[in-house]
């Protein structure tokens, strides 16, 4: 019996499954590689929509507790030079709404550092407001006044610019073009020319 010429099938055989097999491994290796390719490109797309969409939040929440601020400066200036001051008590309802819905969508995107802060100049805003209201209805409590309405305004710009800062300190905002940095805080007798276009981007 010729060994030799029975075994060339087998070998043949052999050599085919070999072939189909390392061609088969061959492309799942190189499905697994795509899937892993796209599942990384997936991720850092996720970071960039996260990252971009933060910045948002961050310039949104910072143009209202600037145009809220600037209408607080604005309601306290119509008090100082006892002017009709219907017109800046109106700046001021819609300055304080916008900031209210902006912050309230704020409190579920930012870092809890940042939202601190933020928290912080919200509230201290709000004592503000509740000083010139009582100011302006001619029914303050001890410690009310022009002078200590003007401080508190003082401090507040101050804080804005410690809270900016944070925001550009915060790395889950990084790997996007950020904004120009805003020039000095100008303690203005009116409101932002662009405040009335600012919506909530958070």
């Amino acid at each position: 019996m010729d060994v030799t010429g029975a075994g060339a099938p087998i070998v043949a055989v052999v050599g085919v499954v070999g072939t189909l097999l390392s061609a088969l491994l061959t492309q799942r290796a190189a499905e697994r590689g795509r899937r892993r390719e796209q599942e990384r490109t997936e991720r850092v797309r996720a970071r960039a929509r996260e990252a971009e969409a933060r910045r948002t939040c961050y310039v949104a929440l910072n143009a209202s507790l600037r145009q809220y601020l600037a209408a607080l400066t604005d309601q306290l200036h119509a008090l100082i030079r006892t002017e009709d001051p219907r017109a800046a008590r109106q700046r001021l309802s819609e300055a304080r709404d916008l900031h209210r819905d902006v912050y309230a969508e704020a409190q579920m995107r930012l870092p809890d550092p940042v939202l601190t802060l933020a928290g912080e100049v919200t509230h201290a805003l709000g004592t503000l407001y509740g000083r010139l209201r009582r100011l302006d209805d001619g029914v303050p409590r001890p410690g009310d006044s022009l002078d200590a309405a003007q401080g508190e305004i003082d401090a507040l710009w101050e804080r804005l610019r410690e809270l900016r800062r944070g925001m550009r300190a915060d790395p889950g905002a990084s790997g996007v073009s950020r904004p120009s940095p805003p020039g000095p805080d100008a303690h203005r007798p009116r409101t932002d020319p662009d405040a009335s276009r600012v919506s909530s981007g958070c």
